[in-house]
């Protein structure tokens, strides 16, 4: 159903919310730096506690307008259309909409207390966190070519600008700079593909595009080859913000110079949002449902691109994790560990189902919990030793052993190891793909989970193993209960959902309606 401008409105609290929140974090520093009290506390709060209050409430009424939404979409079931069809409100983008605020949420919760970022402006920082916020929640709802390109540069600009926010550090402004020009020519093709899709149909509008390309299939005048070209440099823009092969290469520098909360950020947020916009356009524009098989799709005129994806996961899962192989940076090895996982990802998308979609959806949340947890125990560690080194971690379960266990629970989930939940979430892909008899694919990626245990191993051995080098009372007495209760929390939701996943399931399901 397509609504007004004005009654589309109801439906665009969440963005709302942040846009307000946004100018209010800049009224709040504004008063503070025209106030001649601005080093003392104001109201019983410091500045820097006064904003991040702020930021989390901003992130929390969002959070509760999005759920408040779902009950509004039962009636009519497919969603609604807003501003000229510009953007979309149904269950598939609510579903991400709260996948990119907790996400968001906890890393403002992280940067707290973070050493790397305690000298820079915390108002210009969380007032980036909450924009980007924002551009992702628009990204993942995005219904016309447009709107996702415009959603694409927010995001993208506002991540070069956290990616370099230690201006200090030459390694911060490289990840910035490298992160910078990857992204702009990512931008660029994909806008000439965006040009290839709107001279063959007239439209941008996601509907539209698909009602003329079925209507040229029907006709049998759809140049598949042109499309086909289309649908490659349209994929640079998404494969860019997904860190898929080969347009990965921004990801170990950008990840290493950027502050590690936003590296932890990174290595979900803008990724969500990504794959939401990535099946969208996919599945809504250059496929259609199978009427013989319910709950499958195939591909429009016979549209080559689900072999083409499933060889992109393919190599993306086996470069990400030979290459971590070799990486001695935490840091650096996580980003890789995350291209190996989108290539994990990407199985599900490769399959044209909605089991496959589904699996994806659950591993996104599954993910967001295990692999915000493994950085914010790097972050606890390069806090207190300074290193981000695995030989850092030597010996780390005499010094922090409720450290070293988290880090094991987080690294056994990512490998994919039982119980944890981990192993359901790569359950859910391989079973897609088995079930689809592409099983060379599932073949690749139970070889590829075999090769992580490898390196994530490596870390287990230094925690458990090896000897520290060196000890000091600072080691074992230093703690910081808000990081402790947070990956407290994140254990046991990696380990709850290791053997009660339905919740999640149901919730995948529920958000499994597209608006076409």
């Amino acid at each position: 159903m397509e609504l007004s401008n004005f009654q589309s409105l109801s439906f665009f609290y969440p963005e709302l919310i942040l846009s307000g929140f946004i100018v209010l974090l800049f009224l709040v520093d504004l008063i503070f730096l025209q106030s001649k009290i601005s080093n003392l506390n104001f109201l019983f709060f410091q500045k820097e506690d006064l904003l991040a209050g702020l930021t989390l409430t901003g992130l929390g009424l969002a959070l509760i307008s999005v759920i408040l939404i779902f009950p509004a979409l039962r009636t009519p079931p497919e969603g609604y259309w807003l501003f000229h069809r510009m953007i979309a409100v149904d269950n598939f983008a609510l579903f991400f909409k709260i996948l990119v605020i907790l996400a968001t949420f906890l890393i403002v919760i992280i940067s707290v207390r973070s050493k790397e970022v305690s000298f820079v402006e915390k108002a210009e920082y969380y007032t980036l966190l909450l924009a980007i916020t924002l551009a992702m929640m628009l990204f993942a709802s995005a219904t016309n070519l447009l709107m996702v390109y415009m959603a694409l540069e927010m995001v993208s600009v506002i991540s070069y600008v956290l990616s370099g926010y230690l201006k200090t550090q030459r390694k911060s402004s490289e990840a910035a700079l490298k992160y910078c020009i990857y992204g702009g020519v990512a931008s660029g093709v994909m806008v000439y593909g965006i040009s290839f899709v709107y001279g063959l149909t007239g439209s941008l509008n996601f509907s539209k595009v698909h009602e003329a390309l079925s209507l040229l299939a029907e006709q049998k005048q759809l140049p598949s080859f042109t499309l086909l070209v289309a649908s490659i440099l349209m994929l640079a823009g998404f494969g860019y913000k997904i860190a898929s092969v080969p347009f990965h290469m921004w990801v170990p520098d950008v990840y290493e110079g950027a502050p590690t909360p936003i590296t932890a950020f990174f290595s979900i947020g803008p990724k969500a949002a990504g794959f939401a916009a990535l099946i969208r356009f996919f599945y809504e524009v250059l496929s259609v449902p199978s009427s013989s098989q319910p709950g499958t799709w195939m591909a429009l005129g016979n549209l080559e691109w689900p072999m083409l994806m499933a060889i992109v996961s393919a190599v993306t899962m086996t470069l990400g994790n030979l290459v971590a192989i070799v990486q001695n940076n935490l840091k650096r090895l996580l980003a890789y560990s995350s291209i190996a996982h989108v290539g994990y990802i990407l199985m599900g998308f490769s399959v044209l189902t909605d089991q496959g979609i589904r699996a994806m959806m659950f591993y996104l949340m599954i993910y967001l919990i295990m692999n915000l947890g493994a950085f914010l125990v790097v972050i606890y560690v390069s806090d207190r030793l300074g290193s981000e080194e695995i030989s850092g971690y030597m010996g780390l379960a005499w010094r922090m052993p409720y450290i070293a266990c988290a880090m094991g629970v987080f690294l056994f989930s990512l490998t994919g190891i039982p119980p944890l939940a981990g192993f359901i979430g790569k359950f859910f892909l391989f079973a897609a793909v088995i079930e689809k008899k592409l099983y060379w694919l599932a073949l690749i990626g139970l070889l590829n989970s075999v090769i992580s245990l490898y390196y994530y191993a490596r870390i287990i051995k230094a925690m458990f193993l090896d000897q520290a080098v060196e000890q000091s009372p600072q080691d074992v007495h230093t703690s910081h209960p808000l990081y402790e209760g947070l990956l407290g929390a994140l254990m046991i939701l990696t380990v709850l959902f290791g053997v009660y996943w339905s919740p999640l399931v149901r919730l995948a399901d529920h958000s499994l309606k597209f608006l076409r």
